[in-house]
């Protein structure tokens, strides 16, 4: 079965980088998009980004839009999300998610999510 694995969470000063992977297993990588969102405590969970399968197109919710980049390497069957400038509402879980829609943005509209890696960003 479908398989994400991320990792890259963990501390940070605002204003600081954290780059974000997530390998997939037991899925035909090339064929699907690929997402990060995020769930803070107490919220649900958002849409942070995606990339269309070819890596021809992506988009951003308005937070991130100049300071997070999503790319991928389909011969590794990885996604990778770099975020830069970090705030302390960048705060969260956040999960990669493979999707058969290109550039989806709602949860529903994802197949398979991996169990997620903590990102903390201190003020």
């Amino acid at each position: 079965q479908a398989l994400l694995v991320e990792s890259g969470g963990g501390l940070v000063q605002a204003g600081g980088s954290l780059r974000l992977s997530c390998v997939a297993s037991g899925l035909a990588f090339s064929t699907y998009a690929m997402g990060w969102f995020r769930q803070a405590p107490g919220k649900e969970r958002e849409f942070v980004g995606a990339i269309s399968w070819r890596a021809s197109n992506t988009g951003y919710a308005p937070p991130v839009i100049g300071r997070f980049t999503i790319s991928r390497d389909n011969s590794k069957n990885t996604v990778y999300l770099q975020m830069n400038r970090l705030k302390a509402e960048d705060t969260a879980v956040y999960y990669c998610a493979a999707s058969l829609s290109a550039i989806a943005r709602k949860v529903e509209d994802y197949a398979y999510w991996g169990q997620g890696t903590q990102v903390t960003v201190s003020s």
